[in-house]
């Protein structure tokens, strides 16, 4: 029985494979001389690349054989002494005008796969451009150097968290939590967001899941409520031995890029709730300009909320890339996307959790309030509330997801669940739009025999008839 490994393919921020089966050190060994190559022709002034990891099985091993590569390759590297958040190597690219940086990482995906992140030296990742040139050489074999590069480590911490700290009033946090008006417990998901909070507020932070497991425990470090019973325990008992002060419980992904949150009462706020509060915080407290970017997948309140502070909005597909594109060109206060990822034209064009950690925080300080109430206020002031959901269903083959692509594209929907289709945006899957204001976004993967559901109405339970029905047309 022959053995085919999947072929490298660069998704929405990198290449991920299986590792053993997709992933192997004389693939990565192949592609990483290629990425450098291709990031050396934009920038030719530069031969310095930054190599970097996080906690995952055989991560730092990977990392090292692609150092000692690209230096035979004739690069110049610097190699993280140990793990860090992929923002941190990001950080370091632009910080030290590198030509970019390779990250081993497979960010919120389960144990088994290890991936390659590109990072350009303007310290975001990659566009399509760059990853569709690096895939078009796959076939070919890359030139070894007669000159050697050099080969130095670095820590990954020390730039990045002054960085961070430039950006807020860390002393003000610092106090909070010193006199026990603030209580944060950090879920780090066994990632590389372990030690984080403690290194930038020089303090104490209570950190769950905080050992390095590569098995996630036997889950996925992605901030969704299935993988965090430990943290919605801990924020719940905390409310019972400190109910007077602020509480908050603050959830980051494997490589420390996305972040969600618990509330001081035990429930879970996604980004889509955290996204207005950053944005009333930089736009009111922190007198901050720039305009707002949401993917097409985010809540409606966004707009509403932008409308509010009388700053622009711009909407983009689903994938930071296309956020990080526009912070290349436009003044952003904050992009972000339902997914966890929030970023801001005040740091780097890449989405960065222990930032938006940190603003959260600086936030929940400086109002008094916690998160929800934040939240709330916000609704208030706009009239609005919603029920939001996403739902991913798996397809029997590729050929079916086809099947149905090229059905809503000849047969467009007229009706779903009952409700007349008012409008159809098409830029990133089929956004549909309902008399009974909500809506209904189908959208495809563009590697996998999967479904991806998004809803928004105005309760809970309309969003689940949208997404069931859904689910029936799709299987239908």
């Amino acid at each position: 029985m022959s053995f085919q490994a999947n072929p490298i393919k660069f998704g929405t921020d990198g290449w991920r494979g299986v590792i053993a089966a997709d992933f192997t050190f004389e693939r990565v060994s192949k592609l990483a001389p290629l990425c450098a190559q291709v990031l050396q022709e934009s920038n030719p002034h530069s031969n310095l690349i930054i190599v970097g990891f996080d906690r995952r099985f055989m991560a730092e091993d990977f990392a090292l054989m692609v150092a000692q590569t690209l230096q035979e390759y004739g690069f110049d590297v610097l190699l993280s002494e140990g793990y860090a958040p992929t923002p941190a190597f990001s950080w370091t690219a632009k910080a030290e005008n590198a030509l970019g940086a390779l990250v081993l990482t497979a960010s919120h995906n389960p144990a088994k796969y290890l991936g390659l992140k590109v990072k350009g030296g303007f310290g975001g990742s990659v566009g399509e451009d760059v990853t569709e040139k690096i895939e078009s050489r796959l076939d070919t074999i890359p030139k070894i150097s007669d000159q050697k590069g050099t080969l130095t480590l670095f820590d990954p911490w020390a730039s990045y968290c002054q960085q961070l700290r430039s950006l807020v009033n860390i002393d003000l946090i610092k106090s909070s939590i010193e006199s026990g008006k603030l209580k944060i417990i950090a879920d780090v998901m066994h990632g590389a967001a372990s030690t984080g909070l403690s290194r930038l507020l020089d303090c104490d932070i209570q950190e769950i899941n905080a050992d390095r497991d590569p098995l996630f425990g036997g889950g996925a470090p992605e901030p969704l409520p299935r993988y965090i019973p430990d943290l919605f325990r801990k924020v719940k008992e905390t409310a019972k031995t400190h109910p007077d002060s602020l509480r908050i419980g603050l959830v980051f992904d494997g490589d420390c890029d996305r972040i969600a949150s618990v509330d001081g009462q035990g429930n879970f706020c996604s980004t889509q709730i955290l996204i207005p509060i950053l944005i009333e915080h930089l736009a009111t407290r922190r007198k901050l300009k720039g305009e707002i970017v949401k993917t097409v997948s985010g809540s409606d309140l966004i707009p509403k909320i932008a409308k509010l502070f009388d700053v622009p909005l711009f909407e983009t597909p689903i994938g930071y890339k296309y956020i990080a594109e526009r912070m290349l060109t436009s003044q952003v206060l904050v992009g972000g996307e339902e997914s966890g990822g929030v970023g801001y034209s005040s740091h780097i064009p890449e989405r960065d959790a222990l930032l938006s950690a940190l603003y959260v925080l600086e936030a929940m300080v400086e109002s008094g309030k916690d998160i929800s109430e934040l939240y709330t206020n916000l609704q208030q002031q706009v009239n609005f509330d919603s029920g939001y959901d996403r739902i991913d269903i798996t397809l029997a083959n590729l050929d079916h997801k086809n099947q149905l692509q090229k059905k809503l594209e000849t047969t467009p929907l007229t009706e779903i669940a009952g409700k007349k289709v008012v409008s159809c945006l098409a830029i990133d899957g089929y956004k549909y739009r309902l008399e009974d204001d909500s809506w209904l976004l189908i959208r495809f993967s563009g590697t996998e025999p999967l479904l991806r559901l998004y809803s928004e109405a105005p309760n809970l339970k309309i969003v689940q008839e949208n997404l069931a029905w859904a689910k029936q047309w799709a299987n239908g």
